[in-house]
Order: structure tokens, then sequence, then C-alpha cells
């Protein structure tokens, strides 16, 4: 940035680099384009650069015309990092995914500052919007930062000085992919910095493209801002799954009872229960702030509880498919089941952290055979814990008669719910979807 970086924002003179293209640095690569910044897009996915160069779209959720607007409007995506020295603000959006033991894994952030670190220059504000746990910003970016020797410094060593010559911010992603009611722009956005002018500049940028910022004290703050979120969350569904554990024992339908209570006008939220949780933040968080509990003494029962009862949901799925069968004489093993929805959420094609995944894995393990319906899902994509090889069946009444039991895993509003309600020998639905007596509620 120059010598007044605010003005330089509010003139739309900033240009920014946007790092990870994925579900939240491709809809705020757009929006930066749609208010007139100069954008560029990083990413080391190669066929990710080359399709949106191409004004091409990879996110399903994400129009075409848009990413052929902001071409038009000057954006170009590569894999150079070079190019950072050429942009004024920095907005890292890579995973922060799990590591084996549960504990969080910021490799992606690490790579990601080691990738632009010789690229760095005065005035330029560094923003992290990847989910993690209180404390990353201070604790990980500042000392990165503070290290690096200033190329413009006329003193041997001299370092960058944070909210002097160089600015720090975090501001959590707060995407919902395929609700189309809330957008990018619509959405508030909590905004923090390192230091008072860190949160100034931050700010400034993000109020050019949402409609409301919310300025708050501090990075810890913003960053258990975003955890707290994800955890109210995994907890309510957590206790809405096991309350349809215990609904069921009792021959209650926890969907129309959920109905019911939802009548109350104060004092009570729907949560709906499913087969487990998915996507890359709700399954995810709530282990990044047990982890970083512990390194305060602080043991978080209530959090992992919740996240227990989630975990075993698609075991419970299971044991479900299994009475199915059960009733009309067949076990798992040897029979054919077809499994409705591979991605973690229904009309998205983000599979991240799904469900059926482990849901497919154990029926798999005992003897079943699996195959899978997705319209937003052509194929299985590998994962770092699941490898299947499979392609997504055609629900035509031919193929649904070929399955001993149908299972409703992921309720994408494209598929014909009247069509397998009667072509299906045996459906099993895991969100409440169909409303027949004959379907078998897990």
């Amino acid at each position: 940035m120059k010598n007044n970086p605010k003005s330089q924002i509010q003139n739309r003179d900033t240009r920014i680099a946007i790092i990870g293209l994925g579900y939240v640095g491709l809809p705020l690569a757009i929006r930066f384009s749609e208010e007139g910044f100069q954008t560029v897009g990083f990413d080391i996915d190669e066929e990710k650069v080359k399709l949106l160069n191409d004004g091409k779209s990879y996110i399903k959720h994400i129009n075409e015309d848009d990413i052929f607007a902001m071409a038009n409007n000057g954006f170009t995506a590569t894999s150079d990092f070079s190019k950072i020295s050429d942009v004024d603000a920095i907005i890292i959006c890579v995973p922060t995914p799990l590591g084996v033991h549960n504990e969080p894994d910021l490799s992606y952030i690490k790579s990601t500052l080691d990738a632009i670190k010789s690229y760095l220059k005065e005035n330029q504000l560094l923003i992290l919007e990847s989910t993690t746990y209180p404390g990353t910003t201070e604790e990980e970016i500042v000392p990165f930062i503070q290290a690096i020797k200033n190329p413009k410094s006329s003193i041997e060593n001299q370092k960058f000085t944070i909210g002097v010559n160089f600015y720090v911010g975090y501001s959590p992603e707060r995407e919902d992919p395929g609700n189309k009611k809330y957008s990018t722009k619509t959405i508030p956005k909590v905004v923090s910095g390192y230091t008072e002018n860190c949160l100034e500049l931050t700010k400034a940028l993000y109020d050019q493209i949402v409609d409301q910022t919310v300025p708050v004290s501090s990075p810890r703050v913003a960053e258990m801002t975003k955890i707290l979120e994800n955890i109210h969350r995994a907890v309510n569904i957590g206790l809405v799954n096991e309350l349809k554990m215990v609904a069921d024992k009792m021959d209650i339908d926890i969907y129309e009872v959920i109905k019911a209570a939802a009548t109350k006008p104060f004092g009570f939220t729907p949560y709906y229960p499913g087969p487990g949780l998915g996507g890359h933040c709700i399954p995810i968080d709530p282990f990044y702030l047990a982890w970083k509990a512990k390194e305060v003494g602080i043991n978080t029962r209530f959090i992992e509880l919740a996240g227990e009862i989630n975990t075993a949901m698609p075991g419970y799925v299971v044991q479900k498919i299994g009475e199915a069968l059960n009733s009309v004489g067949k076990s798992i093993k040897g029979s054919s089941i077809l499994v409705l929805g591979l991605a973690y959420k229904k009309n998205v094609d983000d599979s991240r952290e799904s469900p059926s995944f482990a849901i497919i894995d154990i029926l798999m393990k005992m003897g079943a055979d699996v195959q899978y319906s997705d319209p937003y899902l052509p194929e299985t994509p590998k994962t770092r814990n699941y490898n299947f090889d499979l392609q997504s069946v055609k629900l035509t009444p031919e193929n649904i008669k070929l399955f001993d039991v149908i299972v409703l895993a992921t309720d994408h509003d494209k598929f014909d719910y009247k069509l397998i309600e009667k072509e299906a020998m045996l459906i099993v639905d895991t969100r409440g979807r169909f409303l027949i007596n004959n379907v078998i509620k897990a």
C-alpha cells in the first residue's frame, strides 16, 4: 500500500490477493472483483487455475457467469507466488484440517506463509480467514511477520513493525454454500486486527464488499467467535441426534416433535438430526477448541460429548439399516444398498467430512454391495480416509428396483422422492424427508 492505505482502499486502488480458491476464497474473489478491485487468485491446484482463467467454475453453486464476469474485470488466477509482491492486501483462505490424533493441522497456513515470505513488502495488509483455534494469529502469523527482514529498510536486518509498516488482521469466513438467502455481501463480517491500525485497515477493506462489518477487540476474540458459532451448531445437533435415538426407542417421530416445538415463538431454535456431521467447519472446529483448552488446563467435556455422539451417528444409521433388512429376512452381508447423497449437505457438491463416506465404508466392511447416487458428484472423490472409486447411479425405476434398501443420507432437492417411494423395496431415511409410513427413520 502507498502513503495512505485507508484512502487507497476506499478509492478501490488496493490490489487484492486471495490465496486458496475454494468454497471460501472463490466467492470472496468474486465480491472484490464486483466492487472494482484488481484481484489476483492464488492456488497450488493448476487445474483450478486453468479453469478460472478460462472463465469456468468448478464449484456447482457458483455460477459460471460470475467467473466469466470476474475474468472480464481483470481477475487472473495463478500458482506463481512471486506475484504477491505486486499486491497490497493478502487474504489467506486455505484449509485447516485435523491431524491423525484430532490435533489442529496448520500445515496449509504455514506452507502459504513460507511461499509468500520472500515477496512481502512494506505496508501490505495480511488477513487470515481460515477457521482456527484462538491465538493462531498472534502465535503463528505475527511472529512470522516480525521475523522477516524489511526489504525496503536501509538499516541492516531491520524487521517489519506490525501496525506501522505492515498490517495483520483476522476475519473468519462465514460462507454457507448453497444457501440462496444469504451471500458473501449480506452476511455480517467479523473483523479484527493485531493493533488498532491493523483493525482500522481490515475493517475498511471489508466495508467495501459487505453490508456490515462487526469489529472486535482482538484476533483471539474473532477466532473464538467463529469457533463458538460452529460449536453452537455441533452441540445442538448432537443433542437432537441423541434425542432422535431416545424417541426412536419410544416409538415417537422426532421430526414431528421438532415441528411442534418450533411453534414456540421464544426460547427454542429448531435443529434437525442426521447421519452425522459434515463440511469443513462443524465436525472439525470443536476439536480445535478442545485441543487449545487442554493447553490451559480445561477439559471441554460438554463439547467432546457432542462430538462423540455426532461421530457415532454413521454407526447408528448402519444399525437401523440392519434392522430394516432383518425385518424382511435379509442381512447386511450380501445385500445391495444404494446410498442417496454423498455431499455433506443438500444441493451442494461439497463432500468434505461427509458422514456418507463412513456409512459406505462400514457397510462395505460388513459385506454389502454398496453404490451411491448424487446429482452433484458423478464419482467419489478420494479423501484422507476413503477411496471407493464409485460412480453415481442414475435414479431410474429399473435401477431403484435393483437394491434391497435405499438409504437417504443427503436430501438433495433434485432427488425424485415420489419415484423412490414408488419403486424402492425398502427405505431408510436419515433426514425425515419421506412421510410414508413404511419408511424406516434413522
